[in-house]
């Protein structure tokens, strides 16, 4: 399987692809953003490239980075695991519909601010402003590859480059602004919970669509300090990625290089009052994507 990375070198950052544990550093493009403006033809090298890389070099040295260190956008889906909502409906007692998508309701989504949001392997990530409630969440992220407008569900997925592996870290008593009275709307305070710097940890890889297998039925886990906290499978999700591709393609134009975190399933921390603290080590892992490790400083 060869995945598409971004590396640092000692000359700089630079991109690439990988393949049984070796990087070749690309020669047609300087960073992933390149790649995916040009996914038609970049996808269509990937099919023949395999054989040629055996006649490289390989990149000695390089310490991977975020696959996509700076996406156009990024996408938030909410509440759209099944095994999640029942987490959250049985043990916080939150008014959530179990079966969205049935009683008729459309995807969620809110953004996440890119920049210095998005941290890769290996990263010390800061508790932000005091926060002694950040959560984890990880979860199958989706990487835009061609423009996408009004996309019909069954079309969705053939405008996806690829997908790779995020933690979307919510800072939970950030969600809401004290001062602001309960029944205000403005009140939520979604920048505050979602979008600080290191909030989008990403890695370790992008798997090309083309070699992901099914994007449905992937496992996925998360770990902290060794000890397993999520352990679920993308069959989960209630609204698939065809699903959220669609609706948020009727909202506004997807571009290549977006992103769209499709949702966490159980095993968060909020349920048990279980949350991040200084020195702790996160490791997430997705199937035919890979894991990764940060830290919180």
């Amino acid at each position: 399987m060869i995945q598409l990375v971004t590396f640092k070198v000692p000359e700089g950052v630079r991109t690439g692809t990988m393949t049984n544990g070796k990087i070749y550093q690309s020669g047609a493009y300087n960073d992933m953003l390149e790649v995916l403006a040009d996914w038609p033809n970049a996808s269509a090298k990937l099919a023949t490239l395999g054989s040629k890389l055996a006649e490289r070099d390989d990149v000695k040295n390089a310490e991977l980075v975020a696959p996509l260190p700076a996406p156009r956008n990024i996408y938030f889906a909410g509440a759209n695991y099944k095994d999640h909502v029942e987490e959250m409906r049985e043990r916080l007692k939150l008014d959530i519909n179990a079966d969205p998508k049935g009683s008729g309701e459309k995807p969620w989504h809110s953004l996440k601010a890119t920049g210095s949001s998005v941290v890769g392997p290996g990263t010390k990530v800061a508790l932000p402003g005091g926060s002694t409630m950040l959560d984890w969440e990880v979860e199958l992220a989706v990487v835009i590859g061609k423009p996408a407008k009004d996309v019909p569900r069954d079309k969705a997925l053939d405008y996806v480059a690829g997908y790779t592996v995020a933690n979307d870290l919510s800072a939970r008593d950030h969600i809401s602004r004290p001062e602001v009275e309960e029944t205000s709307p403005f009140r939520y305070d979604w920048i505050g919970q979602k979008s600080f710097d290191g909030s989008c940890p990403m890695g370790p890889a992008i798997t090309p669509a083309q070699f992901i297998g099914d994007p449905m039925n992937l496992s996925m886990k998360l770990w902290v300090n060794g000890k397993l906290k999520q352990d679920s499978n993308t069959n989960q999700m209630l609204f698939d990625i065809a699903d959220q591709i669609s609706h948020l393609s009727s909202r506004v134009t997807l571009l290549p290089g977006d992103v769209v975190l499709t949702g966490t399933p159980a095993g968060v921390g909020m349920p048990n009052s279980d949350f991040l603290k200084s020195g702790d080590v996160v490791k997430q892992w997705i199937e035919n994507i890979g894991e990764f490790e940060f830290t919180i400083a």
